[in-house]
């Protein structure tokens, strides 16, 4: 499978497919192995941050082989159109069960400076998970300023603005079945 830049209105801004569709199937499905290995016989709770992981957990959860609940927060450090991180993440959490109960995996699109991750996390254990790993599509190391690694990373991007499979520009981009380079 050949994944095209659109051409129609809109997407102007694509600069290149980074990486493409059947990579990022292909990778989704063998992280969803190995998740199924590790969480075999324990109670699996998802914990998507919205909005940019909701493609990115819908097509992992399809590919792990346990029982396994999902939940959903929203977390930003962006602020409208702004390709930078404000530094400042804003957590408003939408978790409506006991955590205490379970082995939580959060499910993120991107860890860029790390800021954002280590205050979802630092929040989320005080609510007491049998354990708490973080699983992201998209790793950023050359951009982190905080002492963080996720545990799952699928892929690791160069440090360029990057859109599609969830992540946005300005709430644009989210369509596209394939990650990109914007150029704004």
């Amino acid at each position: 499978m050949v994944d095209t830049l659109p051409v129609s209105f809109g997407y102007e801004n694509i600069k290149r497919v980074i990486i493409p569709e059947n990579e990022l199937k292909a990778r989704i499905a063998e992280v969803g192995k190995c998740i199924s290995l590790e969480y075999s016989e324990k109670p699996l709770l998802l914990i998507a941050i919205l909005k940019g992981s909701f493609i990115f957990l819908a097509d992992l959860c399809r590919e792990i082989t346990v029982p396994c609940e999902v939940e959903f927060m929203r977390s930003s450090s962006y602020v409208g159109n702004s390709t930078v991180s404000t530094g400042n993440p804003k957590d408003i959490f939408g978790i409506d069960k006991d955590i205490s109960k379970y082995h939580v995996l959060l499910v993120e699109d991107i860890v860029d400076t790390g800021k954002t991750l280590v205050r979802v996390t630092e929040q989320l254990k005080k609510l007491n998970p049998l354990s708490l790993k973080v699983c992201t599509l998209l790793d950023k190391p050359e951009r982190r300023e905080v002492d963080f690694s996720p545990d799952f990373a699928l892929f690791t991007v160069p440090d360029v603005f990057v859109v599609g499979y969830g992540l946005d520009f300005d709430e644009k981009y989210r369509n596209l079945p394939y990650i990109a380079e914007v150029s704004l």
